[in-house]
């Protein structure tokens, strides 16, 4: 098919004028609204006729997918068994706790409500590792308490506002949080260096780690409570252990903030502790008991034999 030359002039300058008008500063009001007139005239058509096409394209990735569905039923099955055994065994063993603490009359941690906060603001910096989150002391969040989200520890409470707190976390190079390795209890202090992987200090030379180990809270500092997950110990290339953490699973978009009772240090002031001195009472004075009278018969008796 051939085009006169007065429709192919026509075509060409009604393709300039489309392109020079479809700029939105100088598009006219008239052909938006056209525009879209066509668009939701077409839509529905243009859905109806391509539905079947796609139908038949989904039809070989529906069948590739069977495999690969049928083993991911069967491995979520098995870890659904899984979690109903450990959950058993949670309540065995919290029972066990009960009976134990009863019994060796032991004052356990109160249990509070955990609170429930998104993230508002991400300030991070070149030499900041913190985060805002939409809770403050008009819900019981105050500076310590141990911030989590689905998967582990996340930081902790620095300052509080009427309702907002500020969280600094374990990436953060002025963090330090006592931790120990879940296997072994091996003790180390998780310092943060503003990487993803913050490192491990002041371990000992013969410290009993491997790749892989569950690292939590240790509770050595009386400011986060013990056996709050952290993370897996693994090796830099330095030879240095550090820690990849359980919260860089999920985006920390909701957190739940833990309050804990810190443990009081001792008192200092000596003035508190007031001692008695023992007042020795003198010993009442010893009474001598005047003989009892003998009967006059038995008197009597005596005086004869004698």
């Amino acid at each position: 098919m051939r085009f006169s030359r007065t429709l192919s002039a026509l075509l060409f300058l009604a393709s300039i004028g489309l392109i020079v008008f479809d700029r939105p500063d100088v598009r006219p009001q008239v052909f938006s609204v056209f525009r879209a007139t066509v668009v939701d005239l077409a839509s529905p058509m243009l859905a109806l006729a391509g539905d079947p096409l796609r139908r038949i394209r989904n039809v070989g990735p529906y069948f590739r997918n069977q495999a690969a569905l049928a083993d991911e039923n069967a491995r979520l099955r098995q870890e659904l068994n899984e979690a109903r055994y450990w959950r058993d065994l949670a309540f065995r063993l919290r029972d066990q706790v009960e009976v134990y603490e009863e019994a060796l009359n032991l004052d356990a941690p109160v249990a509070r409500e955990r609170v429930g906060a998104w993230v508002i603001a991400d300030p991070q910096g070149p030499f900041v590792r913190s985060r805002l989150i939409g809770a403050g002391e008009n819900r019981g969040v105050q500076a310590g308490h141990p911030v989590l989200n689905v998967y582990g520890l996340v930081g902790r409470v620095v300052e509080t506002g009427r309702r907002s707190s500020r969280v600094l976390l374990l990436t953060d190079l002025n963090s330090r949080v006592p931790v120990m390795a879940d296997r072994s209890n091996a003790r180390a202090v998780l310092a943060g260096d503003n990487t993803p992987f913050p490192v491990m200090e002041y371990i000992g030379r013969e410290a009993d780690l491997i790749d892989g180990d569950r690292i939590v809270t240790s509770g050595d500092d009386g400011v986060l409570p013990r056996g709050l997950p952290v993370g897996q110990a693994i090796r830099d290339r330095h030879g240095r252990w550090r820690v990849q953490l359980f919260s860089d699973l999920a985006p920390v978009d909701f957190v739940w903030v833990f309050p804990y009772e810190r443990v009081p240090p001792p008192e200092q002031d000596r003035d508190a502790l007031t001692f008695e001195p023992l007042r020795l009472e003198s010993p009442a004075p010893v009474v001598q008991a005047e003989p009892a009278p003998q009967p006059q018969s038995v008197v009597e008796e005596d005086e004869e034999e004698s």
